[in-house]
């Protein structure tokens, strides 16, 4: 827990001490353990209970507020899509009007989402702990390939290939191409539907050990049937290597059932119940960055020291 490493006091919700003129530190996320339970029960409250904490501490003239947020909800929501809203961007505004004024959280899904935010935003990588994890933990590592499940995770991918002094590979197309139906309208010329070739993978896999890499893992099917045609292509062992699991819905039974053969993720957030479900996931403890971050905040020290040797692919 961040609180017990860096030996600072923690209040519950429902403060009876003053704040003002004070720096206070928002626990979200995975920081806590009960609140990390809260979160994942129920995210929508989770947010508005983090509004009103904001706002509370803001009405009684506390100095900084600053929001630790392992995981930003909604953070894949960052751009328009046809004509739907940008919900990171509205999350963002609400967080800035209700008083906070420095956010510290890790891998956004997209970096351009710190403009949304009128305050700081620290964004934490979790690459050194993954690549530690490979290193350490993965034997015969020297033999394996960087894979990107599709073409959006190249460069992450590219990064990591780089640091470990391996190939890096990419999977482009999609399993079942769905095919879009419109209406047509007079005088309006009609775009055709854009359809993905079959799932296929640029570089060679055979008789390597593929490791997956991505921001988060929500939906595993995608992760799934680029793990099975990696087996076809002649890996022997596939790892899938993210900073957030979500892992909702069915995702411990595909992945059980599938032939990935480990699954790693951070503890950004919780996935205890998943892991009761599938043996094939691993956690790696990413607090003790977390809680750096917080100390060398709460003591006016920079935190360029936790951003050296990374880079914007990471």
């Amino acid at each position: 827990m961040s609180s017990e490493i860096i030996d600072l006091p923690l209040h519950s919700p429902l403060m009876n001490t003053g704040v003002c003129n004070g720096d206070i530190m928002i626990l979200a996320g995975n920081s806590h353990p009960a609140l990390a339970q809260l979160i994942a029960e129920d995210v929508n409250n989770s947010i508005m209970e983090l509004l009103v904490m904001a706002y509370a501490c803001k009405t009684s003239s506390a100095r900084n507020i600053i929001g630790v947020i392992p995981y930003l909800p909604y953070s894949k929501q960052s751009k328009m899509r046809k004509r739907g809203c940008i919900v990171s961007k509205l999350l963002a505004k609400m967080m800035c009007k209700a008083g906070l004024t420095h956010i510290i959280t890790m891998d956004l899904h997209q970096k351009e989402i710190q403009g949304f935010f009128d305050c700081p935003v620290d964004n934490l990588r979790a690459s050194p702990f993954l690549l530690n994890y490979i290193v350490e933990q993965i034997p015969d590592y020297r033999n394996s390939v960087i894979v990107a499940k599709d073409p959006a995770s190249c460069k992450r991918a590219t990064s990591y290939a780089e640091r470990l002094r391996v190939a890096a590979s990419v999977c482009f197309g999609e399993v079942d191409p769905s095919r879009i139906m419109s209406v047509g309208v007079t005088g309006v010329p009609m775009q055709a539907a854009k359809e993905k070739p079959p799932i296929s993978v640029v570089g060679d896999v055979g008789g390597r050990i593929a490791i997956m890499v991505d921001d988060m893992i929500d939906d595993v099917r995608s992760f799934v049937a680029a793990a099975e045609m990696l087996k076809e292509r002649g890996a022997y062992k596939i790892y899938v290597m993210a900073t957030h699991g979500l892992l909702s819905a069915d995702a411990p039974r595909l992945i059980e059932e599938s032939a990935i053969d480990e699954v790693v993720v951070t503890n950004t957030v919780p996935h205890d119940v998943q892991k009761i479900h599938c043996h094939k996931i691993k956690t790696v403890d990413v607090s003790i960055l977390l809680s750096e971050a917080i100390r060398r905040l709460h003591n006016k020290e920079s935190l360029s020291y936790l951003f050296r040797n990374i880079t914007m692919e990471d």
